[in-house]
C-alpha cells in the first residue's frame, strides 16, 4: 500500500523561504483548500494519506518532502539547507519511525529531500543551494548497504533537482535541461518541458498517473499526446511559496521493507 505523510498548511506560510520567486501575498484560506484538494487527489488514486497537524511557527512545514528521504528500506532525517527550516525535520521523526528505521545526518551535511530523485535503486542527488557534497556523501553511506546507487547531479537556476526533472514512468524523465546536467540521466528517455513553462518539470507519479499543476497547459498537452494518464490540480497559492506537486508529501510503499531493514527496525 502506498502511504503519503502530509502536513497541514501553516497560517504563517507568508513568511516562507524564497530563493527564486519574488514574494507575493499568499491567500492562506485558498492555500489550505488547495492542499486539501491535493490530499484528496492522492486518496482518490489509492494512497493512504496520513495528515499531520500544522506547525504554526514553521511557515514551510507543509512541504514535508524536504525534511526527509524515504527509501524502501530506511528513512533519512536530513539537515535542511535553509537554517530556518531545520526544526521541521524533528517534527517528522515520530511519524516516520512507525514505518522505517531512521538514520540522521550530522553536520556539516545539508540536504533537502526535493534534491533526491529515486528511480528504483538509482538515486539521483542534486547539488544545489540547499544540498552540499557532504549531504550527498552521507546519503550514499546510509543507502549503500541496501544496494542503492547514489549519483550526483549539478543543479543551477532553480531550487531543487526535482524542480528541474521528475520520473513519470515508461523510462521517461520530464526535464528542464537549462537547470541540470542532463547527461547524468542519459539512460532514460528525456522529455523536455515547453520553453515557456520552465517550472513544469516537477511532476508526481502515483502508480500510472502523473500529477501536474493546472497552470501548465502546454505540458499537459505534451504528456497527453504521448499517452500518459494525467491529473491536474490547482496549486496557484502554494506555487507562490516555490511549491510543486512532489514537495507536499512523503510517499512510500508501506510494505516494501526488506528483511535486513526489518532487522534494523527491530533493534532501534
Amino acid at each position: 500500500m502506498l502511504t503519503a505523510i502530509t502536513r497541514e498548511v501553516s497560517e504563517s506560510i507568508n513568511n516562507c523561504e524564497l530563493s527564486f520567486h519574488a514574494r507575493k501575498p499568499i491567500d492562506v484560506v485558498k492555500a489550505i483548500a488547495q492542499h486539501k484538494a491535493y490530499q484528496d487527489c492522492l486518496a482518490e488514486l489509492g494512497v493512504r494519506v496520513v495528515s499531520l497537524p500544522a506547525e504554526p511557527e514553521l511557515p514551510d512545514a507543509v512541504f514535508v518532502e524536504d525534511a526527509a528521504v524515504v527509501a524502501d528500506d530506511v528513512a533519512v532525517i536530513s539537515i535542511m539547507g535553509a537554517p530556518s527550516r531545520r526544526p521541521e525535520a524533528h517534527t517528522l521523526v515520530d511519524a516516520l519511525s512507525r514505518y522505517r528505521p531512521l538514520r540522521f545526518f550530522v553536520e556539516p551535511a545539508t540536504l533537502d529531500g526535493g534534491d533526491v530523485l529515486r528511480i528504483g535503486r538509482l538515486v539521483f542527488a542534486g547539488l544545489s543551494e540547499r544540498t552540499n557534497r557532504e549531504g550527498l556523501a552521507q546519503l550514499r553511506e546510509v543507502l549503500r548497504p541496501y544496494d542503492y546507487q547514489v549519483q550526483p547531479v549539478q543543479v543551477r537556476n532553480c531550487l531543487h533537482l526535482k524542480s528541474a526533472c521528475s520520473y513519470i514512468g515508461n523510462d521517461t524523465v520530464l526535464i528542464n535541461r537549462a537547470c541540470i546536467d542532463a547527461e547524468r540521466l542519459r539512460g532514460f528517455h528525456l522529455l523536455d518541458v515547453p520553453d515557456d513553462e520552465p517550472t513544469a518539470a516537477n511532476a508526481l507519479l502515483i502508480k500510472d498517473v502523473v500529477i501536474i499543476p493546472a497552470s501548465f497547459p502546454k505540458t499537459r498537452a505534451l504528456l497527453e499526446e504521448r499517452g500518459f494518464r494525467l491529473r491536474t490540480i490547482d496549486l496557484s497559492e502554494l506555487q507562490k511559496a516555490e511549491a510543486g506537486v512532489t514537495c507536499g508529501s512523503l510517499i512510500f510503499n508501506h510494505g516494501a521493507m526488506t528483511a535486513e531493514a526489518n532487522e534494523d527496525a527491530n533493534h532501534e
